[in-house]
């Protein structure tokens, strides 16, 4: 199996690079790839801060990468919820995965807005 750095999938998203862009490409049809929960938190991160990628936007491109049957994530329904929480509230994708674990876990936290997200 191969694990997928946030540069990598940065690539293959944006098409920025073309020549690494069908190096990912073909990476990432072609072979079992796992993307850690933390390089994906590292892709929202820098989709959003320096690339300025609208949440909606985020959310549909990871949503979809995700959902190819040779990607493996640490519990994908988790992280396609947090992708949709993260579009339709203020938290960092971190603070959503969390929001999104708080229905089968007791989050223990001092951030206001996450209790928000876990009481809702």
């Amino acid at each position: 199996m191969i694990i997928l750095d946030a540069n990598y999938i940065l690539r293959f998203l944006l098409k920025d690079n073309l020549e690494m862009f069908e190096i990912a490409k073909d990476c990432i049809v072609s072979n079992t790839c796992l993307i850690p929960n933390e390089v994906l938190a590292e892709v929202v991160f820098v989709l959003l801060k320096v690339y300025h990628t609208e949440k909606q936007d985020i959310k549909e491109s990871l949503t979809s990468i995700l959902m190819y049957d040779n990607i493996v994530i640490t519990d994908k329904e988790t992280v396609i919820k947090s992708l949709e929480i993260f579009n339709n509230k203020n938290l960092d994708f971190v603070d959503c995965i969390l929001c999104a674990k708080s229905k089968e876990y007791t989050i223990k936290t001092f951030d206001k807005k996450l209790l928000k997200c876990i009481n809702s």
